[in-house]
């Protein structure tokens, strides 16, 4: 009876399954992942120019950009990567690169030159005998000359840099005595500088226009070349903004730096005569 009375043992086996182990992989390759892009923006900054390295470091010591010098502890933000004397001949390279892709370029290489001077990227657009860049003995630029001006523009508005813009001509003396070759070499630069604003070129990035006439002639061999007939961008040095730069004492400067409306050009006399092939 005992033995009847006697409740069953029952034994139940609990199979247990692999627990939910938690997000902690997750965690871990986070971890990987910030270290491994810490790592490439360390490679990028061993192997970036000098002026990148300040502006970065500017910008980790003052994060709210409240300081005037670019590139320092005391900024860290704006328009700090600009050309300096370092830059020039990338700037050069650059700019040729895109000269080149102007449509019938072969027919304007042989008169456009860069050459880097102590005063900074000069770009020369020579003339030719039939007038190239500005219509013969007028201020105005040809289709050709807009062309290449505008391509500049673009290219040179994207930099802090201020530029200088000159007009020259040659010794063959403009017939007329209302109008000259000091109008005529100051009119070509003022035009010159009008459609590089049209083009992207802030009115106050042009710290000064000048007009040599024949004072400073490219081919002193030959005064009456048409090489000495030339209009000249100068892309100044970030560190050297002055506009001292005058080799010919009585070149006609127009400071344009202080104007912010632009002026309509001096028309030129109604029946001007014109020296053949200015």
């Amino acid at each position: 009876m005992a033995d009847a009375k006697k409740a069953p043992i029952i034994i139940k086996k609990k199979v247990m399954h692999a627990g939910h182990h938690g997000g902690a992989w997750k965690v871990a390759y986070a971890d990987f992942v910030t270290a491994l892009m810490a790592l490439f923006i360390v490679l990028w900054l061993m192997n970036s120019k000098v002026e990148v390295k300040q502006a970065v470091g500017g910008y980790f010591r003052d994060p709210s950009g409240k300081g005037k010098s670019p590139g320092t502890n005391m900024n860290g933000t704006g328009r700090d990567l600009n050309v300096s004397k370092d830059d020039m001949s990338a700037l050069k390279e650059r700019l040729k690169s895109v000269i080149k892709l102007i449509p019938h370029f072969e027919k304007l290489q042989g008169n456009v030159e860069l050459t880097i001077t102590e005063e900074g990227l000069r770009i020369d657009l020579f003339e030719d005998a039939k007038g190239l860049f500005f219509e013969s003995g007028r201020p105005d630029p040809t289709a050709a000359g807009v062309e290449l001006l505008t391509v500049l523009s673009k290219e040179i508005s994207k930099l802090p840099n201020k530029i200088v813009i000159e007009g020259y001509t040659d010794a063959s003396p403009y017939v007329g005595a209302e109008y000259s070759n000091w109008e005529l070499s100051a009119d070509r630069a003022n035009q010159a500088r009008r459609v590089m604003v049209q083009n992207g070129i802030a009115w106050n990035q042009v710290a000064q226009v000048r007009g040599y006439a024949d004072q400073d002639l490219h081919n002193k061999a030959f005064p009456n070349d048409p090489s000495n007939r030339r209009v000249s961008v100068i892309v100044k040095y970030l560190g050297d903004q002055s506009t001292m730069k005058l080799p010919a004492s009585q070149a006609v400067g127009t400071v344009t730096a202080n104007r912010p409306e632009d002026t309509p050009a001096p028309a030129l006399p109604a029946k001007a005569p014109v020296a053949p092939g200015r």
